[in-house]
């Protein structure tokens, strides 16, 4: 009665999410998948943490070894979602905690990486800010409009955009020029900038395409 009166129908009445109450609750609702996420969220948090370490002592390591750890988030990336797939435990908390983990992994920690390796110019700064916001963007505009691209199984035939964790490719350049001793400085007239900026710029671009479907597989 109660949902007739809210305008829903009655068969919405019989549909309550599982609440578990009590200390802890939050982290005995983990799904299998969600603890995968949280692996990938954890992984993005040690590389900002790495980012900053790089910044106070100059040691090379710690970008590469940031590196190895956003790698290792892809991959826990690619199997919580498979894992949720084959346990059938979609959710829509699941898909928050996923876009929260990717924006920090994908996102935040290979900006904080470019700036920690040396993309420090203002051009340089501007660049890495609007490429995280694409990212955030991006996971926003999907969260939003998965249920709208999915097809009668549920399944979403393609990415608006190229995923967020496509930016791996331009932190893998950004290595390879750190590993080189360059990362491309240029002058624009008065402007400064670093060419291996330039990979992040596109990237973002490519993020918040619409006219770009990535299919999904």
């Amino acid at each position: 009665m109660k949902a007739e009166r809210c305008g829903l129908p009655r068969e919405h009445a019989a549909i309550k999410p599982e609440i578990i109450v009590g200390h802890f609750s939050l982290i005995r609702s983990f799904h299998l998948a969600d603890v995968f996420t949280l692996a990938n969220g954890g992984c993005g948090i040690g590389a900002l943490l790495l980012a900053v370490r790089h910044a106070a002592d100059g040691l090379d390591r710690h970008l590469y070894v940031a590196g190895v750890l956003i790698v290792l988030a892809l991959v826990f990336d690619v199997l919580d979602g498979r894992i949720a797939r084959w346990r059938g435990e979609h959710s829509a908390f699941g898909r928050e905690l996923d876009s929260l983990a990717d924006i920090v992994s994908f996102g935040a920690a290979p900006a904080a990486l470019g700036y920690a390796a040396g993309l420090g110019t203002p051009l340089d700064v501007a660049i890495l800010v609007f490429f995280a916001l694409c990212g955030l963007s991006r996971l926003a505009r999907y969260n939003v409009t998965a249920t709208n691209l999915s097809d009668a199984a549920g399944k979403l035939s393609y990415f608006e955009g190229t995923p967020i964790p496509t930016s791996v490719l331009p932190l893998a350049l950004l290595l390879g020029g750190v590993q080189r001793g360059t990362l491309l400085p240029a002058t624009l007239g008065p402007v400064e900038l670093h060419l291996l900026a330039l990979p992040f710029a596109i990237s973002g671009c490519l993020m918040v395409s619409r006219t770009l479907h990535i299919p999904k597989p």
